[in-house]
């Protein structure tokens, strides 16, 4: 299934937010990651942020449910939405 970039950057604002407010999470994403509150806020604007936080957030099923369920996304659509971001290519490996 192919999304359009600008409906992935959508989905990736969706994550921001939702990291923003995972008090959990969030400061585990910040000391994986390097990422600051300040990069997180000028990061929205950034394709290549959107899709790291996705990465990051595919790293975990659970993360992802959690996601998902929070902004009612089927599970997938995370990683549609990555490989519409820059650096998610599908990678052939033949």
């Amino acid at each position: 299934m192919a999304m359009t970039q600008e409906s992935a950057e959508i989905i990736g604002l969706q994550a921001v937010a939702w990291m923003a407010n995972n008090e959990e999470l969030l400061p585990v994403f910040l000391g994986a990651t390097g990422a600051s509150e300040a990069d997180m806020r000028s990061g929205v604007g950034d394709p290549a942020f959107l899709g790291a936080l996705l990465d990051f957030i595919m790293m975990d099923d659970a993360w992802v449910r959690d996601f998902c369920d929070s902004v009612q996304l089927a599970y997938e659509q995370p990683m549609y939405a990555r490989m519409a971001l820059p650096g998610g290519e599908q990678v052939n490996w033949t």
